[in-house]
């Protein structure tokens, strides 16, 4: 107690611990210490309207740092519709850059371009060019390209575009590549923005490392300039990847979905980044869905309206191939971002090859689909026929059909179904 607390309402000021449950399997009988949740209540008064910087400030500032605190993870928050209607949320949104992409009914494909550092700018040009003429939609900058000695940004963004559209301009369809417009300042990275618009771009990408003051900055630019807005979670592994300490990753999406980006990387079930089919089930809801349940297998503590704010496209990338198109379909849906970055630039027979190979996989899953096959069991008997008539997705599957990355998750839900007697 200080003696200003006297000039304030400080019970209607502090935060309200109102719920204090165990983590299932920790505690006596168990190998590991007694861990608990709260659940804890802020007045809305705290927090200044539409900032996310305020926002953390407060949830996760000195908190986490406390010396009582052995550790502490944050695993989900409500956010009061009051609040969510002062964030513009993503400034275009699923269905708007489905229209302007004029692309209905499957996931889009992507790829990110391998190698990712030590190219030339001409060279990088090729590879997007080849990438998006085999049948890729977009293809993408990694989250540490920037403006390196051996490819300044300018140059990058020139021989990109180049190629974007004269792929576009053989295959007749709308075609993109994530400009990477991270930098240092907010004045570079709205030059490196402005440089992509006036090129004829329709995304630019940023990295999460950026913060969330530049994040919303950003959003708020591509909102006011028709952009779609890609954010890479560069860095989240830092405080998402423990499970006793730092914050999940269902927190981060909801807070960048306020914030205003149109893309974020989600995570796949398959693949070799971090994911667990249950937390991917309720991160990919988070950004999808206009109301998401309390549904404690998939890590969702709390009912959440989303009061309208539009929806996010998840992004799977890392690791993942042509032969899992069945998995990624069944366990992700068609609003997702698929990119294979070396399942594309990999392929023995070439960059556009490894694209074909991505195209002709997934539009023979889709097809297969909607005919009513059962793609979960009867997935690779469909690659297979389709196989026969393509030789790229024959490579492909020849390549990389055994390829798999089968590590035990380290952000799995605390909740499991217990079974009951009928």
């Amino acid at each position: 107690m200080v003696w200003t607390d006297r000039l304030t309402a400080c019970d209607k000021y502090r935060a309200k611990a109102y719920r204090v449950e165990p983590v299932p399997n920790t505690g006596p009988g168990t190998q590991t210490e007694a861990q608990y949740f709260a659940y804890i209540a802020y007045a809305l008064d705290l927090f200044e309207e539409g900032s996310i910087a305020n926002l953390t400030a407060s949830i996760i500032g000195n908190v986490f740092g406390f010396k009582p605190l052995k550790a502490l993870r944050l695993e989900d928050m409500r956010i009061p519709v009051a609040y969510l209607k002062t964030f513009q949320g993503p400034a275009t949104g699923i269905v708007v850059e489905r229209e302007r992409l004029d692309k209905f009914g499957r996931p889009l494909l992507g790829a990110t371009t391998k190698p990712k550092l030590g190219l030339s700018g001409r060279n990088y040009g090729r590879v997007v060019y080849e990438a998006l003429k085999g049948g890729l939609d977009f293809v993408k900058d990694d989250e540490n390209i920037n403006s390196q000695p051996f490819m300044h940004w300018r140059d990058r963004f020139l021989f990109v575009m180049e190629a974007v559209n004269r792929a576009a301009a053989e295959s007749g369809e709308v075609k993109g590549h994530y400009l990477n417009v991270t930098a240092a300042t907010m004045e570079d990275m709205y030059e490196r923005a402005e440089f992509a618009k006036s090129l004829g771009s329709n995304i630019i990408m940023i990295d999460l490392v950026i913060g969330y003051t530049a994040i919303q900055s950003m959003a708020k630019w591509a909102r006011r300039n028709d952009m779609i807005l890609h954010l890479h979670r560069a860095g989240h592994g830092t405080y998402t990847r423990q499970k006793s300490h730092g914050i999940s990753f269902r927190v981060i999406s909801k807070w960048m979905r306020m914030a205003g980006v149109d893309h974020i990387h989600a995570g796949t079930v398959v693949g070799k980044l971090e994911g667990d089919p249950s937390v991917i089930a309720g991160i990919y809801d988070t950004l999808r869905e206009m109301h998401t349940p309390r549904d404690l297998q998939h890590g969702l503590y709390f009912d959440q309206d989303w009061a309208s704010l539009r929806r996010v496209m998840p992004v799977a990338s890392g690791g993942i191939h042509a032969g899992q198109m069945h998995q990624l379909i069944h366990y992700l849906g068609e609003d997702v971002v698929l990119q294979f970055g070396g399942g594309t630039i990999g392929h023995p027979q070439g960059i556009q090859a490894g694209a074909t190979a991505n195209r002709v996989a997934l539009e023979a899953m889709i097809q297969a689909r909607n005919e009513g096959v059962d793609i979960w069991h009867e997935g690779p008997e469909v690659l297979a026929k389709a196989a026969r008539w393509c030789s790229p997705l024959r490579a492909a599957l020849d390549t990389w059909k055994d390829v798999t990355f089968d590590y035990t998750s380290t952000d799995t839900v605390d909740y499991v179904p217990t079974p009951t007697a009928a």
